[in-house]
């Protein structure tokens, strides 16, 4: 299945000179959504990844990560912006263009020596994936990839990550 062909372009959004890939037009089709899941599960499977949890970012990590979890057999663990999780939280800042920003977990969600595999939905300059990596780390887990449904090669996001398999089933 072409999966690229499901993903729409939307020109200068959400500002002038910015090309946005739109999933929305691949969530919507039952053919599509179905192969995204099962096709990034058979791409974990022949990289040797296995994971006692799949952490998705917020907020379209969790609508790939938690049926990946559920096929994979796996648990699944969102992360969060600051102040979306009631109670105890591992945190982690990270530096944006413009600014910096917190992502949090909660801490009986992980456990050190938990594997670990991070999902979202698209890789750009690996900000968030990297921080939600250290954050991991940080606990005590161990990483063991990450599965993005796009990745915008010309942004070089994968170099900011840590030497595990990263998976992208379109790449732009």
């Amino acid at each position: 299945m072409d999966l690229k062909s499901l993903v729409r372009d939307i020109p200068d959004f959400p500002k002038p000179g910015i090309l946005f890939r739109d999933i929305t037009t691949l969530l919507r089709d039952p053919e599509g959504l179905r192969y995204t899941i099962d096709f990034l599960a058979q791409k974990c499977n022949e990289a040797g990844i296995t994971a006692d949890y799949i952490i998705g970012i917020e907020s379209r990590g969790f609508i790939f990560g938690s049926p990946l979890a559920y096929k994979l057999e796996t648990g699944f663990i969102p992360v969060r912006k600051k102040g979306k999780l009631p109670g105890a939280v591992h945190s982690i800042e990270y530096e944006l263009e413009y600014g910096t920003d917190c992502l949090e977990v909660h801490q009986d969600g992980l456990h050190q020596g938990s594997r670990i595999l991070i999902v979202d939905d698209l890789i750009a300059t690996g900000g968030t994936a990297s921080a939600t990596a250290k954050l991991v780390q940080k606990i005590g887990c161990e990483l063991v990839g990450f599965g993005f449904i796009i990745e915008l090669r010309d942004l070089e996001g994968r170099k900011s990550l840590p030497d595990v398999p990263i998976i992208s089933l379109i790449e732009y």
